[in-house]
């Protein structure tokens, strides 16, 4: 099946087979789809059928979430051959993994866990990517992660640790807009700092969802990347800024949970081909 070589400068949605006659009926705006790797990893069925069809007519990007990146151990060699056989099938547009750790001594953990940026973690971290990299034969991204916690032994910020991986791997990078709108809360940094800081030249892809609102034990604000509701206002604004860096670019919204009907996903979608289109026109004025 021959697959789109690039993503376009648009807005794209995560698919949901909810979804499939309602984009295949009135697709507008959306321009490219995600799917998560896992929910395509078998030998048949609807759900292939469906995205053997959507990519006839769609770029595709395949979004990991069970690699384990940044774990300890090993790459799962049985894990990784079925990534590769879907990948070498759909010929996506784009692949992306997240910068985290999932697993530990055999058991799979429901959750993308953070990591300490050190010189140890960043040699694991680089070493997986090559891996990864050279048995799927294409260049990945990688996404900032969220997070809720920092390490005391983190010996560089997350900035330069992307940076520095991308450097050694040449590897990509997924700039989660959210990721960082909700860690720069959680740990009382300056997310606009961040945006400027961050290697905006490795950016192949731009993520936006929704986060809930909560406080932590001491009162303060936590924000949990729950990809459950609309994008907030906040971190539209963040995008800006963003796009005033990098220029228009693919643009996913993501929406995992409590998933709504397609005209809602849809009207996510249209606010931000209206953001790339702003940012467009910010960059001829």
């Amino acid at each position: 099946m021959p697959g789109s070589p690039t993503l376009p400068a648009g807005p794209g949605v995560g698919y949901k087979p909810q979804h499939y006659r309602a984009i295949l009926e009135d697709p507008a705006p959306v321009t490219w789809l995600e799917i998560h790797a896992e929910n395509y990893m078998g030998d048949g069925g609807r759900p292939l059928a469906q995205l053997r069809h959507l990519a006839e007519r769609f770029p595709i990007s395949v979004h990991g979430v069970g690699l384990s990146i940044g774990g300890e151990g090993r790459l799962d060699p049985d894990h990784l051959a079925r990534l590769k056989h879907l990948c070498d099938w759909l010929q996506p547009a784009s692949f992306s993994e997240h910068l985290a750790w999932s697993t530990h001594d055999g058991a799979f953990l429901n959750d993308l866990l953070p990591l300490p940026y050190t010189a140890a973690t960043l040699t694991r971290v680089a070493d997986h990517i090559d891996e990864l990299q050279e048995a799927l034969g294409r260049r990945m991204l990688l996404e900032n992660p969220s997070s809720y916690l920092a390490f005391a032994e983190s010996e560089m910020s997350e900035t330069d640790f992307l940076r520095a991986v991308a450097d050694r791997t040449g590897c990509g990078l997924l700039l989660d807009v959210n990721n960082v709108f909700v860690s720069a809360t959680n740990l009382g940094l300056d997310a606009r700092a961040y945006v400027a800081d961050f290697p905006i030249e490795k950016v192949g892809e731009l993520h936006l969802g929704g986060h809930d609102e909560d406080h932590d034990d001491h009162g303060a604000p936590l924000l949990i990347d729950s990809h459950g509701r609309e994008v907030a206002d906040p971190v539209w604004a963040l995008l800006d800024v963003v796009l005033d860096r990098l220029g228009p670019a693919p643009l996913l919204i993501e929406w995992d949970t409590d998933v709504p009907d397609w005209p809602v996903l849809a009207a996510e979608a249209a606010r931000g081909q209206a953001a790339l289109t702003r940012a467009g026109e910010r960059a001829a004025a």
